[in-house]
């Protein structure tokens, strides 16, 4: 463990050359991102800031950055579906995984009262998820903006007065801002897991591998992903996510995202072997070390 809620990865062997890669991060300095990036590359990281994820996969597209980190799912909101599609449709690879345990508090500038605060301003999700907090504050107008920290910083460089900011706590210490209520989330067990991505898979020993992200379609017979997924069973995989997405060329047809673990890689050799005959366009997206052994 590294870091408040973090749950820490073993980097792999490209995560020792960060001092000469740009890690691209959704967000900016003081974001979830940033912190994830802090815990696992250390807190000189160079970071590649990016306002949306679609910038972020330009960036390694582009070779702005060597390495990207994503959210990808969240425990209360469940799977940010858009970025499955982005990982497939730019071909690329998970190296691994992160469970950030997020945590949401109200900052401002310093030596403000929380009676002072006219209009609170988050990303939609931050405002979401503390707003029951936010109800019991009569009179605070709610604005959504486009990243918790991006807000924190527009306060402290516009001196603004009556406004505050959620933000995780990081925020508060790069942005020279002061708490003014901690821990404000609804859910305290609120938990984001992100995906750390590269253009090209990362060799990693075998033996170290036990986590895989996966992609396929089935056709429209009846039982067709009963049958795929009693492969996994039988090959001892332990399904762990499924997500389905329309196909855009195909209306009513399906690809299902997956994540399986597994105790030995020969289990997931022999289901690899099997799924690609009997399913369509099958594909590895990411073979990793789970985060949450």
């Amino acid at each position: 463990m590294s870091g408040p809620g973090i749950e820490f990865l073993v980097k792999d062997e490209s995560a020792n050359k960060v001092e000469t890669q740009k890690i691209a991060i959704q967000g900016i300095p003081g974001s979830n991102h940033h912190m994830v990036a802090e815990a696992f590359y250390g807190k000189e990281v160079a970071l590649h800031p990016c306002l949306s994820f679609h910038e972020l996969v330009d960036s390694l597209l582009e070779g702005e950055a060597g390495q990207g980190i994503m959210a990808i799912e969240n425990s209360i909101a469940g799977s940010i579906i858009p970025n499955y599609a982005l990982i497939h449709d730019n071909s690329l690879h998970i190296i691994g995984e992160y469970y950030l345990n997020v945590h949401h508090h109200l900052m401002a500038l310093p030596g403000q009262q929380l009676e002072a605060i006219r209009e609170v301003h988050s990303h939609p999700m931050a405002l979401l998820q503390c707003r029951e907090y936010l109800k019991k504050q009569k009179g605070l107008k709610m604005v959504e903006d486009v990243d918790t920290a991006e807000t924190a910083r527009r306060i402290q460089q516009q001196n603004l007065q009556g406004i505050a900011a959620i933000a995780p706590v990081r925020a508060a210490e790069l942005y020279g801002l002061e708490i003014l209520s901690s821990e404000i989330q609804t859910i305290k067990n609120n938990a984001t897991r992100f995906v750390i991505l590269k253009r090209e898979n990362k060799v990693l020993p075998q033996e170290e591998i036990d986590k895989a992200s996966i992609r396929f379609l089935t056709d429209h017979k009846r039982g067709s992903l009963a049958t795929v997924l009693n492969v996994m069973s039988d090959c001892n995989l332990n399904l762990t996510k499924i997500q389905s997405l329309p196909v855009i060329e195909t209306p009513w047809k399906y690809a299902f995202f997956v994540d399986i673990t597994f105790e030995e890689y020969a289990h997931f050799a022999k289901a690899k072997s099997l799924l690609e005959i009997m399913s369509e366009d099958f594909q590895v997206l990411g073979e990793y070390k789970n985060a949450r052994k």
